[in-house]
């Protein structure tokens, strides 16, 4: 039998957008509207509007939230103040990642978790066992809607449709009961573009009005409605890390390249300490590298990677780049292997074919 698709509040809004939808992850999202290259560039130049009501939002909270986040995740959570967010990864006990997330502290004892889509009956689960009498864990993936406003317009199109200052809300901070649009929302200065934007968090209703509304207001300004396609591109070329792609159960996020979210300095011992301390201080099996093509051809997703005619990785993500115009990819390799400008060779299509590790991110916005 063949398992329904799940849907977003949004779906019947893509339509008229031209949107033409994929099976992702089992939803049924849109992949593009009017071009992955078209978005892509409206981004980098302008705004697009992505539907990402498909992630989950889990809150945790209680007594012993902090303690048990602390335990939970590879950051470090005692950090963070009242309107902060932080990017954060969640390892089993042997170091590989269930998840890579966002935490945000609304008080004292109350987080907002926001989890990839594809991993929330995994993550919840995950989070349940291992939570004591003074948690509570809430999955509320279907009471929100979540749309991302990304590009160098997007302030300046969000701002002519809510009160407050939006100059105030700095990066990677948050504030709650926002009224945009006239509908409630929980506002983020967050993204996965590598682009300046927001994320707006709302209920399942107030994302249909606020999709038309953003859209109309921003229309003027190349405002776009920006698909799968285009997310995808957009993320790889500012080196964020995809789940299943960068990360799994069988990467770390030290082999992904996120030294900067494993702190092993806080006191709390957490799942898969001692295995990252030891990479850290060993060096990591493998690395996720940078790759541009010198031969003509692409690198795609799962692409082995060989050097001196040795099996030493494979490519996670590749493209022709939209903004650099060129083929590039990240490949996780052996160790010894990942030093800049160490050459490759690719096989794409039975045949194999050149290329050299380069720096990233790939893209990073003046």
């Amino acid at each position: 039998m063949l398992e329904t698709l799940k849907r977003t509040p949004l779906f019947e809004s893509y339509a008229p957008y031209n949107g033409k939808t994929i099976d992702f992850g089992g939803w049924e999202l849109p992949v593009q509207f009017s071009g992955i290259k078209a978005e892509h560039e409206a981004v980098r130049t302008a705004a697009g509007l992505f539907d990402v009501s498909h992630m989950g939002e889990v809150v945790v909270s209680g007594a012993g939230a902090l303690a048990f986040l602390q335990k939970l995740v590879t950051n470090d959570v005692s950090k963070l103040v009242d309107g902060q967010a932080q990017y954060t990864a969640m390892c089993y006990e042997d170091g590989g990642t269930v998840d890579d997330l966002l935490i945000y502290k609304r008080h004292d004892n109350d987080y907002l978790l926001v989890v990839n889509a594809s991993n929330i009956e995994k993550d919840v689960s995950w989070m349940k066992q291992h939570a004591g009498n003074e948690v509570q864990i809430d999955n509320q993936s279907d009471d929100w809607a979540l749309l991302a406003l990304q590009g160098p317009k997007a302030e300046s199109i969000l701002q002519r449709l809510t009160e407050i200052p939006l100059s105030e809300i700095r990066f990677f901070r948050f504030q709650e009961n926002v009224e945009v649009a006239g509908e409630t929302t929980l506002l983020s200065r967050t993204g996965y573009t590598g682009e300046n934007g927001f994320e707006i968090y709302c209920s399942p209703e107030a994302a249909i009005t606020l999709w038309d509304r953003l859209l109309t207001e921003g229309k003027e300004d190349g405002l776009v409605p920006t698909g799968l396609g285009a997310r995808d591109t957009l993320r790889f070329e500012a080196g964020l890390p995809l789940y299943g792609q960068e990360l799994s159960k069988e990467i770390t996020p030290l082999e992904a390249g996120l030294s900067f979210v494993v702190k092993l300095k806080k006191e709390e011992d957490f799942f898969g300490k001692s295995v990252l301390a030891e990479q850290k201080a060993e060096g990591v099996p493998r690395k996720l590298v940078g790759i541009e093509m010198i031969d003509k051809g692409i690198p795609r997703t799962g692409y082995p990677v060989y050097h001196n005619d040795q099996l030493v990785g494979e490519v996670t993500t590749g493209t022709q780049s939209p903004t650099l115009k060129k083929n590039i990819g990240f490949a996780l390799v052996k160790q010894e292997v990942a030093e800049l400008g160490t050459e490759f060779e690719i096989e794409v299509r039975s045949k194999k074919l050149k290329a050299k590790v380069i720096e990233t991110p790939f893209y990073k916005r003046s």
